[in-house]
């Protein structure tokens, strides 16, 4: 099993077929190109996706159809070649293909969701790119809603 220091978790150990490979990197981290999905039933259904290469690089993701279960996902041909597929249909989002939102907070504001660039991760090939929309259809800076409270 291999390891890796970080910051956010500690001693991690993942199994080298869990990686995720980005061959173009991401947005600005074009240098990261290796990450493994990080899961925690206490914050579920937020996952992490940790970089190998930067061991302080770490984004918190969501599945979109938790924000969004009507998402319609639209990827550029270039998306879909990195990733594997047909690149001249788009494909459905299912048990091979997840779709993320990244999450970001700013200092004084509410928790967002990135739902114009996804995260899309082919299961089967393992791999991801984070997939810019040419059109406008969605903000990057989509709010969320204030978490449920539990029941008592």
């Amino acid at each position: 099993m291999a390891q890796i220091l970080t910051r956010q978790f500690g001693l991690l150990e993942f199994e080298a077929s869990a990686v995720v490979e980005f061959p173009a990197g991401l947005p600005g981290f074009e240098d990261q190109t290796r990450f493994v999905l990080v899961e925690r039933p206490a914050v579920a259904p937020v996952v992490f996706l940790q970089s190998l290469g930067l061991p302080q690089l770490c984004f918190l993701a969501v599945p979109i159809a938790e924000v969004d279960p009507a998402y319609n996902l639209a990827m550029t041909p270039e998306d879909l070649r990195q990733l594997g597929l047909d690149d001249q249909r788009q494909p459905p989002q299912g048990d091979e293909l997840v779709c993320l939102a990244l999450l970001s907070a700013a200092e004084d504001g509410p928790l967002t969701a990135n739902l114009l660039a996804p995260v899309v991760i082919n299961l089967r090939a393992r791999l991801a790119v984070q997939a810019v929309r040419m059109d406008s259809r969605y903000s990057h800076l989509h709010p969320l809603p204030p978490p449920k409270a539990a029941c008592s």
